[in-house]
């Protein structure tokens, strides 16, 4: 173990002296990514003044990690800023995020994008990969290029052994990102076997403070391990046993989720509950749209009512849990998107969160506009003297009926409807002058 971590440390040092890129750590909270980052921060301790050029910490945040792990990161990551800042080393961390369109809340509720599967992991692109690059991007911007520093390991799977044997190093050992411009990818930490790393991590307390103890007891619980930072579609899903996202539907079965709960972590059961209901909906007859977005037959986005249903159950999931699993922001912006595409009221989110004693303040950022579609609509019913809640009632079933029209039988059945609520609005209407 001596000499492993002597030649590890020796080829971290030569890497670090030998050019100006800045470095970029990986880091995700698990056991390799946590043992790159303890072998960065003692060299950079040991080097000194000779430590001349920065290192960027980069993890990122879902906005739907499970959270004992979420918050763990979240921790980890303020203790080596301060750390840093009181030693005088030129470490800086970030922990970056999907933008507000990109969240899973926004694709999911918001334009019902059904949930991810191991052929559609659109998840992984919007809230892992795009993040990710972004930052990365900006520093090699800033600095030219840089140096991607990631724990990849040869004994971690036979699927992680293939990929990074089909890259090509260059003489120090490094090869370029297929994907990020100026990045080169140094894996320091690839001939560690599993146990090694924790001998190591049991061993030596992270040189930023404190102890491994809750990273050992998380792996405990979960029973499996880490889910790497995603920088491209190449890695693979975190199936199985892994830290991860806990809304991860690509896996039948959340082992970690299962261990967090068997061993304590009680809020975590309506999570796993609703999990499990997003899989049951994907497939689930009257769930989803016939006609997809780009206007062909097949399973598409989820309706309306659909939608409706998956953010009620995500606050009811919330309320029993007492964890926060949707932000104000992502609310309104369902609510903007929801308006786009068939709520012409703007109300629909508005009354749903209202039931468990929340509010959406809508801002431009969200897409809505200051002029309610409220207030239109009521305009128009006034002055084509139209009851307004029959306007809605009208709009709403058009808009329901509108992406399955070419569907036989849906335009008569579409007529039935609207011949219907007029009918009915119009006897109303006689009742009401008859008792005037």
């Amino acid at each position: 173990m001596t000499n492993l971590y002597e030649q590890t440390h020796e080829r971290l040092r030569i890497q670090y002296l030998e050019d100006m890129r800045p470095w970029v750590v990986a880091y995700s909270g698990g056991k390799d990514s946590t043992l790159v980052l303890q072998l960065v921060f003692e060299l950079l301790l040991e080097l000194g003044g000779q430590a001349t050029k920065p290192v960027y910490v980069l993890s990122s945040d879902t906005q739907v990690e499970a959270p004992n792990v979420s918050s763990y990161v979240k921790r980890t990551l303020d203790a080596i800023e301060k750390a840093a800042r009181l030693r005088q080393i030129d470490i800086h961390t970030e922990l970056v995020e999907p933008r507000l369109d990109e969240s899973f809340w926004s694709k999911l509720i918001g334009k019902g994008y059904p949930p991810p599967n191991r052929w559609f992991r659109w998840c992984t692109s919007n809230m892992k990969i795009k993040p990710s690059r972004r930052s990365i991007e900006k520093i090699a911007q800033q600095y030219g290029s840089v140096i991607l520093l990631l724990g990849s390991r040869m004994d971690e799977s036979s699927q992680r052994a293939k990929s990074i044997q089909s890259f090509t190093n260059n003489e120090r050992g490094l090869n370029k990102h297929h994907e990020i411009p100026n990045a080169l990818v140094f894996k320091p930490v690839v001939d560690w076997t599993t146990d090694e790393v924790w001998e190591y991590l049991y061993s030596n307390s992270p040189a930023w403070g404190g102890d491994h103890d809750e990273l050992i007891r998380l792996y405990r619980q979960a029973n499996g391990g880490e889910c790497p930072v995603v920088l491209d579609l190449n890695t693979p899903s975190c199936g199985g046993s892994r830290f991860g996202c806990w809304t991860c539907t690509v896996i039948k079965q959340d082992k970690s989720m299962e261990g967090f709960i068997a061993t304590g972590e009680q809020q975590m059961v309506p999570l796993n509950r609703y999990r499990e209901a997003l899989m049951r909906y994907r497939d689930e007859p009257g769930m989803r749209s016939t006609i997809k977005r780009d206007d062909s037959k097949g399973h598409g986005p989820f309706t309306p009512e659909a939608r409706k249903r998956l953010l009620r159950e995500l606050l009811v999931a919330e309320r029993e849990s007492g964890l926060s699993l949707i932000s104000d922001e992502q609310l309104a912006n369902i609510q903007a998107i929801w308006h786009d595409e068939f709520d012409y009221t703007g109300e629909a989110a508005h009354l749903i969160v209202a039931e468990f004693g929340r509010r959406i303040t809508m801002s431009n950022e969200s897409g809505f506009h200051s002029t309610s579609a409220a207030d239109i609509l009521g305009q128009a019913a006034v002055a084509q003297s139209i009851p307004r809640d029959l306007l809605q009632k009208v709009l709403n079933t058009v808009r329901y009926h509108a992406p399955t029209l070419d569907t036989w039988g849906a335009k008569p059945q579409l007529d039935r409807e609207l011949e219907e609520l007029i009918t009915k609005a119009a006897k109303a209407r006689q009742t009401e002058q008859a008792t005037a």
